[in-house]
């Protein structure tokens, strides 16, 4: 008998993301479905949004999936899309920026427990 877990398209809520406008997350797999390590969650970033400048406790690695937009990791700027992935370090300032006209989608691994997640001014 498998432990497998499967979370379907169409059982997974997407929710807004207090920080911002135009931003929403939808959790793949976590602990709550048996994931003893680690979160999947997937973010949709509309065009023209932007999320300011934060830090989270924990690290990200993410994956992206659909659209281009901006990651700013520290004081650098890069231009991501479709394909790349990114590694955000545990209390590292980021934040994104969507100039195009279209939506950006990522993947977002993240250690399972408390995050902390602080605004940067």
């Amino acid at each position: 008998m498998s432990n497998a877990t499967i979370r379907r398209e169409d059982e997974i809520e997407y929710e807004p993301v207090d920080a911002t406008d135009g931003l929403r997350r939808g959790v793949l797999l976590d602990e709550r479905d048996g994931a003893p390590n680690f979160a999947l969650r997937r973010f949709t970033l509309d065009p023209e949004a932007e999320v300011p400048k934060h830090t989270n406790k924990v690290e990200h690695e993410q994956y992206v999936l659909d659209g281009e937009y901006v990651v700013g990791v520290g004081e650098t700027e890069y231009t991501v899309s479709a394909g790349d992935s990114l590694l955000i370090p545990a209390g590292e300032v980021h934040w994104y920026r969507n100039d195009g006209s279209k939506h950006g989608a990522f993947l977002c691994a993240v250690p399972n427990g408390d995050d902390e997640i602080s605004l940067v001014k």
